[in-house]
């Protein structure tokens, strides 16, 4: 008999459950998990480890206020390479994990290679931060954007793939 592997195609409303109330409160106590999701203690504990093993769970971190920690002023940052040739996104990539401002960095398909999303104090600061932006390997152009309001920030993933947004019904 042949027992495949539980992924997350196969993950069952429990499993959802599960991950909804933890991408909540990653600090619940499991007992109260398990109560949310009527499951006894073992079994609720013993899914929430598979869903780790399996790297569906990937940590639990504690959310900060960029505000009360000096880091108010939100910018992405579109970036242009000026070749794709010779190792230089490598190097663009290993150049760029070392900015500590830097909170994102993603390869993108369009006019420009990548979108990097930075907290900062100040606008003084940005200025600093975009000097060293520029001298990163392979750089040759780049686009701000000074976020001015902040709508929707979230980490949570959807984990109901059959709804659609009431917006996107129309």
């Amino acid at each position: 008999m042949r027992v495949e592997k539980k992924t997350s195609k196969t993950l069952d409303k429990i499993d959802r459950r599960i991950l909804s109330i933890l991408q909540n409160d990653g600090r619940i106590v499991m007992t109260d998990l398990a109560e949310q999701v009527g499951l006894s203690l073992t079994p609720c504990i013993e899914r929430v480890r598979r869903m780790e093993r399996e790297g569906i769970i990937m940590g639990y971190h504690a959310r900060l206020n960029p505000k009360e920690l000096g880091a108010s002023l939100l910018v992405f940052v579109e970036i242009s390479l000026k070749d794709m040739a010779n190792g230089k996104f490598e190097e663009f990539r290993r150049a760029v994990l070392e900015v500590d401002q830097v909170q994102e960095c993603h390869l993108v398909s369009g006019d420009f290679d990548y979108l990097i999303k930075a907290r900062i104090r100040e606008m003084s600061e940005y200025r600093s931060l975009l000097d060293v932006l520029l001298r990163l390997p392979g750089v040759v152009n780049s686009k701000s954007y000074v976020v001015m309001e902040e709508i929707k920030e979230t980490l949570a993933l959807s984990l109901n793939q059959t709804s659609v947004s009431p917006m996107m019904q129309a």
